[in-house]
């Protein structure tokens, strides 16, 4: 595991001065992060400062493009530290988002991962844009996130910022309800080796490895990451416990390298590859009478270069390009009685006999997507009051599968975007931007707009009024679905359809159909009023953020989406308001951290009257909700301790999800030693389930409530 170099948080307090401003940066999230070099690609130019300081105040990039500190930056946003990530024993990527007011985590079906802002979700997460260093990262045809293949290990993470609110005005369609930008540590900040490797309860494995080096011409870095687990215990099949087949193995590998040009110019290659298993349990999983476990075989693989060059210290621009690739492979045999099978034989099939057994045949859901992306950002400091981020994007989608399209098909989305910061008295400061963008997944053009004014009472605190617009499409299966299964190593007598295509179409509900009716796009309209202020106590900083929120949602596509039912459409409006509170205190040897959010949510039906029956109606409303706690939270302490020791606690809280309660307390001791030329750290791990009921879904059965981990790294 890695071992850093601790800021001196007394010195903090000190007058600052240009010398040591850079090395006093302090994050409202109980842990100061280490700055990448300026040649990081993810905070590349534009995240230096203006004359080569840092402020003391905590800075954010992803809200608006733009290094903007906290008291003029129009809107929340959380910062979550790779140390703190390390610190609190985290295990994997999404259960990070447990720390983020207003986001809940949890798995369905299987054990596939998922988290939300705010809920409107089902359990895609189909309204929160993703990026790695600035590379979108969510699923192509469905929009949506596959947290357990997500290409980057937990100790190359720099910091995750996490901008709460619509954010389309700076990242498009996706970022309806928020963003989420993961930035990964330079590579010059990585040189040499490194060893890691936890075990635990469940049958949890994660080993790291990683090399590298810098020098005068560049850097660079290769890791690996193995991740592993069992999954749940059990799962309820006819009100029995029985074993739940769940559990996932991926291997992901990444190169990321800096090749510097000269003083101003510098290129950042980046690339990786994935492999893996999630299982699929047959019985929660599975489809039409399937006999096997529907495991999905992944195989991914990214590419990714960004050039950066600056034509001065106050204008600076990049051009990125990427490349990638998600390929799944699902499959699985089914026995449907042959009585059954013969109803959902297309129109003119021949007769088959319903006495000599069942219709035995392979069915799959194999899917390949890709994404090419172009991306082009000038940021111009025209003075000290006035800051101009401007660029502009291009990208291709494409999506091949048997199953759910009869073939490929593409999206095209073209987007030009700008936000300005201007501030013409030192206790005011305007933003105003926005994101103009036209895609081929409706034909239509949409303009996300946003405006903010921050009133700044004095260099510690200030109080913002965002307004922001935001408009999200159907994603390729909502909007162009061609779903249907063609049957393989069909066993007698029905091999004479073997490739015969059956269509979903003809088997769900006619009286309730919406299959392949046209979608329109998603709107919400969002108004914040917040306060972000420091408190510089005698040995102490304290950083307290609270959040007011009012949006209003139309038009959501909300429904289901099955072999049995095919009921999405445009049908539901959202009321949502609520509290968000993020607070921190940070004295010489402990990091106290604390978060809680309120959400009051309502919702209506707005579809056509009498097109479903009224259950179904109340449904499609209860669908946008399932995932949305009314009340969460968290609670971090990080404490140094004597004999180079670091203790931390960590309490989650999250109710009201689907009548069901989450309560969790982490506990982590860990022995840190550094050396001239060597560091090691040793450390040990319990989770505690304070509910034992069911999280989100009854399967989700964790027998025993405490869970133990182990964790030993070294570097070198």
């Amino acid at each position: 595991m890695r071992v850093s170099i601790k800021y001196n948080l007394v010195s903090a307090f000190v007058p600052i001065t240009k010398k040591t401003a850079v090395a006093l940066l302090l994050c409202c999230t109980a842990q100061m992060p280490a700055f990448a070099q300026p040649s990081d690609p993810a905070l590349s130019p534009e995240f230096l400062a203006f004359n080569g300081e840092m402020s003391e105040l905590p800075e954010v990039l992803t809200t608006t493009r733009l290094r903007q500190s906290k008291l003029k930056v129009p809107g929340t946003t959380t910062i979550i530290t790779g140390d703190m990530i390390r610190d609190l024993g985290v295990m994997n990527l999404v259960e990070v988002f447990r720390l983020v007011p207003g986001m809940v985590v949890g798995e369905r079906g299987s054990n596939n991962q998922v988290t939300t802002y705010h809920g409107t979700s089902q359990y895609e997460q189909r309204r929160l844009q993703v990026q790695i260093d600035g590379r979108t990262a969510y699923r192509v045809s469905l929009a949506d996130v596959d947290w357990i293949a997500m290409p980057v290990a937990l100790e190359n993470i720099e910091r995750i910022e996490v901008s709460r609110g619509p954010n389309s005005a700076a990242y498009g369609i996706n970022a309806f309800l928020g963003s989420i930008n993961i930035i990964t540590r330079s590579p010059q900040d990585t040189a040499g080796s490194e060893l890691y490797s936890s075990v635990g309860s469940r049958g949890h494995l994660r080993t790291f490895a990683s090399a590298g080096d810098t020098g005068r011409d560049g850097s660079w870095r290769l890791s690996y990451e193995k991740r592993k687990s069992n999954g749940f215990d059990e799962q309820i099949e006819s009100n029995e416990r029985i074993p739940f087949h769940d559990g996932y193995d991926v291997n992901n590998f990444n190169f990321d390298s800096i090749i510097t040009l000269d003083g101003q110019h510098s290129l950042d290659l980046r690339a990786g590859v994935l492999d893996g298993v999630n299982e699929e349990d047959k019985d929660k999983s599975g489809k039409l009478g399937a006999l096997t476990n529907p495991d999905i075989v992944m195989d991914d693989y990214y590419l990714q270069a960004r050039f950066n060059g600056a034509t001065s210290d106050r204008h600076f621009y990049y051009v990125q390009a990427s490349y990638q690739n998600q390929k799944r492979r699902q499959r699985w045999s089914i026995a449907i009685p042959a009585d059954e099978f013969v109803t959902l034989l297309p129109p003119g099939a021949p007769a088959f006999p319903t006495d000599q057994g069942p219709f035995v045949a392979d069915l799959n859901e194999d899917s390949e997507e890709s994404r090419l992306e172009f991306e082009l950002q000038d940021t111009i400091i025209l003075n000290p009051e006035l800051q101009f981020v401007s660029g502009m994007g291009y990208r291709k989608d494409t999506y091949r599968s048997e199953t759910f399209f009869n073939g490929s098909g593409h999206n095209y989305q073209a987007r030009l975007f700008a936000n300005a910061e201007y501030s013409p008295l030192n206790w005011l400061t305007f933003n105003a931007g926005g994101n103009w963008e036209r895609t081929t997944t409706t034909g239509e053009i949409y303009f996300s707009p946003r405006v903010a004014s921050n009133f700044i009472i004095n260099n510690n605190h200030a109080i913002r009024f965002v307004f922001s617009r935001a408009v999200r499409t159907p994603d390729a299966f909502e909007q162009n679905p061609d779903w249907s299964y063609r049957p393989a190593n069909i066993q007698p007598p029905f091999e004479a359809l073997e490739g015969t295509r059956f269509l979903v179409e003809d088997l769900v509900d006619p009286q309730t159909s919406t299959f392949g009716e046209e979608l329109e796009e998603e709107w919400i309209t969002s108004r914040e009023i917040s306060y972000f202020g420091q408190f510089h106590l005698d040995t102490a900083l304290m950083s307290v953020e609270v959040r007011y929120f009012n949006d209003y949602l139309r038009d959501m596509i909300s429904g289901v989406i099955n072999e049995e039912d095919w009921y999405i459409d445009n049908n539901v409006a959202l009321e949502q308001e609520g509290v968000e509170l993020e607070t921190s205190l940070e004295f010489p040897g402990t990091k106290l951290r604390a978060t809680y959010a309120y959400l009051d949510q309502e919702g209506r039906y707005t579809g056509e009257p009498g097109a479903l029956p009224p259950r179904t109606e109340e449904r499609a409303v209860d669908l946008l909700s399932r995932l949305s706690a009314r009340h969460s939270g968290s609670f971090a302490w990080i404490q140094d301790l004597p004999l180079e020791l670091t203790s931390s606690v960590s309490f989650y809280l999250a109710q009201e999800v689907r009548d069901t309660r989450f309560k969790r307390a982490d506990f982590r001791l860990a022995r840190r030693v550094d050396r001239s030329n060597y560091s090691y750290v040793l450390a040990f791990n319990v989770q505690h389930y304070i509910d034992q009921e069911a999280w989100i879904s009854p399967d989700n059965i964790i027998k025993n409530s405490n869970q133990y981990f182990v964790e030993a790294g070294i570097r070198f």
